[in-house]
């Protein structure tokens, strides 16, 4: 699975936010590059799954010599125990593809707060505006300074209970791939009115533009988080407590 070097993924979950940016990032207008859309459908057959496949689809920013510039994942989502075994054929696919240079992921998450733990802080500031938090796995990022100025570090005393969120950083750091991460804190229920909620995806938004070269149309953001009633009672989920 052919990606460009710098390469954004996301989820398609129930938080809305791959669907809110994936179409609001866009060529820069001073830029060359066009869009090509692509999607991809993988066998879990492998892991023992035969009704499901790792599917999604793929923005890609093209210069006019056909190179990849920037990549734009949004990837289904899936529960454990499926999602461990889609997003590993998934980055399987990718880093045989690009052996011969590796991406480098920005992955954008929105977390609730009631899944930020042992925080001495919050992940919204004094001045009540969202903070965007950063986490660096690899040495071979770049970070701008652009970026280091509108992110902060996790500080140590933060710990993220997000399954899919864990479920990457684990991936990541075992397939030693170059990644940031930037997290941003939601409500607990997500409301389409919430004005925070729309700050906090247009700062991710306008972050990762700066970091790609793309230009963020706030206009061309569609957010439509699905409304939870409650924890999802599956059977595997007392294997964890």
């Amino acid at each position: 699975m052919k990606v460009a070097p710098m390469t954004v993924f996301m989820f398609r979950d129930t938080d809305g936010l791959a669907s809110a940016i994936s179409q609001a990032l866009q060529p820069n207008p001073s830029s060359l590059l066009t869009r090509r859309e692509d999607s991809f459908e993988f066998s879990l057959e492998s892991y023992g799954i035969k009704h499901l496949k790792a599917s999604g689809n793929v923005s890609h920013f093209v210069d006019n010599h056909g190179a990849y510039k920037v990549s734009v994942v949004a990837m289904e989502h899936y529960e454990p125990p499926v999602l461990v075994c889609a997003l590993n054929e998934v980055l399987d696919k990718i880093t045989v593809d690009n052996s011969s240079l590796a991406p480098t992921f920005l992955v954008p998450f929105l977390v609730e707060s009631s899944k930020v733990k042992g925080q001495s802080i919050s992940l919204i500031s004094d001045e009540s505006k969202p903070l965007i938090f950063r986490i660096k796995i690899g040495q071979n990022i770049d970070i701008m300074q652009a970026l280091l100025n509108k992110t902060q570090e996790l500080p140590s005393s933060l710990h993220i209970q997000h399954e899919v969120f864990a479920c990457f950083l684990h991936l990541v750091n075992v397939m030693e791939i170059p990644t940031l991460f930037l997290i941003g804190q939601a409500g607990q229920y997500f409301d389409n009115k919430s004005t925070k909620q729309h700050e906090i995806i247009h700062m991710i938004g306008e972050i990762l533009a700066s970091s790609t070269g793309l230009q963020f149309s706030k206009d061309k953001v569609v957010w439509n988080p699905e409304k939870t009633t409650g924890e999802s009672k599956e059977p595997w989920r007392a294997l964890y407590g």
